[in-house]
C-alpha cells in the first residue's frame, strides 16, 4: 500500500528524478513555453512555481537559494551561426519571471492537453506554459477580474502632462472668463435696480 507516499517515481531513481526535474524547469524558464507528458508536467509544476515565488521576494537569499535548488545553467542563442551566451537562467528568473508576477498571488504556470500523443509509447503530450496576462478587449463580454493588490500607479508620459496641464488651465480661463460675465450681469441689475428705486 501507498499510504502518506507522496509524488510519481516516472520510473527513474531519485537522481535521475532530480536532474529531470532542473532540466525541465530550467527549459520551461528559458523558453517559457515547453512540450513534455502529462505526468512529468504535473509532478514539475510545483517546483517551478515554488522557484517563482522565490524569485518575487528578489533577496540575495533567495537568488542564493534558487541557485541551490534549480543550478544557474547559461542562457545560449545563436547569433551569425555561432552559439553565444546571452544571460543565465537564474539572472532572467528575477529579472524578468518574478517580477511579471507580483501581483499575482500564485497559478504561475498552467498546462494544455494537446491533440497529438507521443511516438513509442502513445504518452499524452501537453504544453507546460507560463501564464501571460491576457489583455481583454472591450468587444469580449467576460468581466475582467479584480486582482487582490493594489497596482502600482504608472507615471505618465511627460508630454501627456503637458497636454493635461493645458487643458486644465483652458477650462480654469473659460471658467473665470463665465465668473467676469456673471459679474457684469449681476453689476447690471444692481445699476437698474438703483434707477428704478431713484425714478420712484
Amino acid at each position: 500500500m501507498r499510504h502518506r507516499v507522496a509524488g510519481r517515481h516516472l520510473s527513474r531513481t531519485r537522481e535521475h528524478r532530480l536532474a529531470m526535474r532542473r532540466n525541465i524547469v530550467a527549459s520551461l524558464f528559458e523558453h517559457e513555453t515547453i512540450r513534455t507528458t502529462m505526468p512529468k508536467a504535473k509532478e514539475v509544476r510545483g517546483f517551478a512555481e515554488k522557484l517563482i515565488t522565490l524569485a518575487k521576494k528578489g533577496t540575495l537569499h533567495a537568488r542564493r537559494r534558487a541557485i541551490s535548488l534549480l543550478g544557474n545553467r547559461d542562457i545560449v542563442v545563436e547569433k551569425d551561426g555561432e552559439p553565444a551566451k546571452s544571460g543565465t537562467v537564474i539572472g532572467k528568473l528575477f529579472s524578468e519571471i518574478g517580477p511579471r508576477y507580483l501581483d499575482r498571488p500564485g497559478g504561475y504556470t498552467r498546462i494544455v492537453r494537446l491533440a497529438d500523443r507521443r511516438l513509442g509509447d502513445n504518452g499524452q503530450l501537453v504544453l507546460l506554459q507560463l501564464v501571460t496576462e491576457e489583455k481583454s478587449s472591450g468587444a469580449s463580454g467576460k468581466k475582467k477580474k479584480k486582482s487582490r493588490k493594489k497596482k502600482a500607479a504608472e507615471p505618465e508620459p511627460v508630454a501627456e502632462a503637458e497636454s493635461d496641464a493645458d487643458e486644465v488651465s483652458e477650462e480654469l480661463e473659460e471658467q473665470g472668463d463665465v465668473q467676469e460675465e456673471q459679474q457684469q450681469a449681476e453689476e447690471e441689475v444692481e445699476q437698474e435696480k438703483e434707477k428704478e428705486k431713484e425714478k420712484e
